[in-house]
């Protein structure tokens, strides 16, 4: 089993990075973006503004607006695909990231890149994994339907692996590049469940980071019926897999 912390936990378990500190020269954030126009130069000139511009950032996009153009213009790299769900597009920003740490991001605002600073802190304490945990502080932003389905997913998840988990759904993590080479990733609307689920089963060392989580900017994607059917039955197939 991993080591799994939190916050308030100390780093003791965890190995520290025998290769000196990772800086922001060695980050990569990445995104799956889909007509975001509304919020994707925030969310880009919060990460220059945050890593003083030198982290690479990764975004690959399936929208029909000005979205791809915007990011371009804000110093993104841009992938473009035909839009074939999340776990599609965030999967191929994470393979196309060059860097030795990679953290997700959703393109819509709502996850806070002041943060960034802090999870690369705690992968130089030597954690694989550092998961942003929303539901800590409330997450009052989230819509209630979709904040019960989290804890639910995290109750359930937890079952499964055996140890308590408190956000399986988080768009924000870091991952230190072996865990996103070592494993393979079959999901696609529930990856983000996945991405937490399977370095936890195999051992490899979490954090999870509690952030804030603030209000998206622009229209939802996800039809949380259908989403989250869709989430659900990834925890539980990652889960029994995992388990075998």
């Amino acid at each position: 089993m991993s080591t799994l912390e939190t916050e308030a936990a100390d780093a003791d378990g965890a190995n520290a990075n025998a290769d000196g500190p990772f800086t922001f020269d060695d980050l990569s954030v990445v995104m799956g973006t889909y007509n975001e126009e509304a919020a994707v130069a925030t969310v880009l000139d919060d990460v220059e503004r945050v890593t003083d511009g030198r982290a690479e950032v990764v975004c690959v996009d399936g929208s029909d607006d000005r979205t791809p153009e915007i990011a371009e213009e804000h110093g993104a790299r841009v992938i473009r695909q035909e839009p074939q769900g999340y776990g599609v597009a965030v999967h191929a920003a994470l393979t196309a990231a060059s860097r030795d740490v990679v953290v997700t991001t959703d393109c819509d605002d709502t996850y806070p890149m002041t943060a960034l600073p802090a999870f690369l802190e705690a992968v130089n304490e030597g954690y694989d994994v550092v998961s942003g945990d929303r539901l800590y502080h409330g997450a009052a932003a989230m819509p209630a339907f979709n904040r019960l389905g989290n804890h639910a997913f995290a109750a359930v998840a937890s079952v499964l692996l055996g140890e308590r988990v408190h956000d399986t759904t988080t768009g924000m993590r870091a991952y230190r590049r072996e865990v996103i080479d070592e494993i393979e990733w079959t999901e696609n609307t529930g990856l983000s469940a996945e991405l937490l689920m399977r370095p936890l089963a195999r051992g490899y060392d979490v954090r999870e980071l509690p952030i804030e989580y603030a209000e998206r900017a622009g229209e939802t994607k996800l039809d949380p019926l259908a989403g989250g059917a869709e989430i659900a039955k990834s925890i539980l197939k990652v889960g029994f897999e995992e388990r075998l």
